[in-house]
Order: structure tokens, then C-alpha cells, then sequence
């Protein structure tokens, strides 16, 4: 009610209107009524205020609406617009959403770039690299290496714990990747109801990799 209000005001600088829609936009994406989030979205864009951001959120509602590919051009355009040092971010959430899809190469090519320029967050675009690597059946040397330095990395307690947890299944080690499966899903579905509505469909993967788990331990 407030960003419309502020919307329906003369004169807002382009800033101070960015800002109001965003607010739009996670209302509707709260809501899950997501064609109207994407459209906001698009608005957000044309603004060309923080492009890169306005892209991951046009990104964000495309995927919502399960539209993988219109996803992906956001992403690369975020990737493409974005300072030099989001870049690594952009490319990462881009593999991210062809590993879901799973579209492995797409997903292996983006990640091996952002495992390329990425800095802090280096070890968690390694592990996902490695994490596609695994489910596309390619052998992987170090895969106690690549797990290991994740689990050292801040990342490890956020979104790390997905991958971790998936890296840890393959290596045959499932107490301790239910622990972090079950870690991520806790507090994925207890945090920010964005967020939660974004990692939708990581909440799902975890919860078919921790029934997998489950099956495997009830047959011993």
C-alpha cells in the first residue's frame, strides 16, 4: 500500500522510485503472485538503477513461474551489466538454476566461470562446479579436498550446507549429509519468506536427497 502510494506521487527521482517498486515487487513475490512480480520486475529494469539487482529479481520471478530459459537471460544480462566483482555471484546463481534444471553442462560452463573469478566465495562456486561435475557421472580426484575447504568457508553455513550435504551423499558419507540437508531445510523454511520462496526448489532437491537417504538406510 506505502509503494503505491509513493508510486502515485510527481517528480520521484529514479532512485527513490526503484526503491518503491522493489518493495512492490517483494510484496507480490511474497505473495507468490509472480507474473505480477515479474512485471514489476521488468519496470525495475528499465529504470537501470543497481541493473544487475534488478535482473536477479526479474530472474528470480521468470524461474518462479518456471520459466527456466527467461531466467537464465536475466542472469547473463546481471552477469553482463553488473561491476566486475558481482560477476562471480552472477554466474554462480546461473549454474545454480541449470543444475536444477537439470541442464548439466549449461550448469558446468556457468559455474566454471564463476569458479573462476570468484574470491570469498570461491570454495562454495568450486564445490557446486564439483557438485554438477558428480551428478553428470564425471570422475572427480580431490572430491574430499573440494569438500573439505567448503566446510572451512563462511559460506558453508548458508547455502553451502545444500551443496555440502549433496557432495557428502555422493562421497558415501549420509549421517553427515542429512545433518547438513536437514540443517539447510531448517533454516531455509524458518528464515525470510523470500528467501524461502526463492530457494523453493533447493528446498525440494534436499528433501528427495534426504528420502534417498532414508530408503538407503531402511535396506541395510
Amino acid at each position: 500500500m506505502w509503494a503505491r502510494r509513493g508510486l502515485s506521487l510527481r517528480s520521484l527521482d529514479r532512485t527513490t522510485q526503484a526503491l518503491l517498486l522493489r518493495q512492490l515487487y517483494l510484496s507480490f513475490f511474497e505473495d507468490r503472485r509472480f507474473e505480477k512480480a515479474s512485471l514489476i520486475a521488468e519496470q525495475l529494469v528499465t529504470l537501470d538503477v543497481l541493473p544487475d539487482v534488478a535482473h536477479q529479481d526479474a530472474a528470480r520471478a521468470r524461474h518462479a513461474l518456471g520459466d527456466v530459459d527467461g531466467a537464465a537471460r536475466h542472469l547473463r544480462l546481471a552477469a553482463r551489466v553488473g561491476p566486475p566483482s558481482r560477476r562471480a555471484f552472477h554466474f554462480w546463481t546461473l549454474g545454480s538454476l541449470y543444475f536444477l534444471a537439470g541442464r548439466l553442462d549449461e550448469s558446468i560452463a556457468a559455474l566454471t566461470r564463476a569458479a573462476r573469478w570468484g574470491t570469498t566465495d570461491k570454495p562454495l562456486y568450486q564445490a557446486h562446479l564439483t557438485l554438477a561435475r558428480c551428478a553428470e557421472g564425471h570422475p572427480v580426484e580431490d572430491l574430499e579436498g573440494v569438500i573439505a575447504r567448503l566446510a572451512d568457508a563462511p559460506a558453508a553455513q548458508g547455502y553451502g550446507r545444500f551443496v555440502l550435504g549433496h557432495l557428502l551423499f555422493f562421497a558415501k558419507r549420509p549421517a553427515e549429509a542429512r545433518r547438513h540437508l536437514e540443517a539447510f531445510v531448517k533454516r531455509t523454511t524458518a528464515g525470510r519468506l523470500a528467501m524461502a520462496i526463492a530457494l523453493d526448489a533447493e528446498v525440494v532437491r534436499a528433501r528427495e536427497t534426504l528420502a534417498a537417504i532414508g530408503r538407503r538406510d531402511a535396506a541395510q
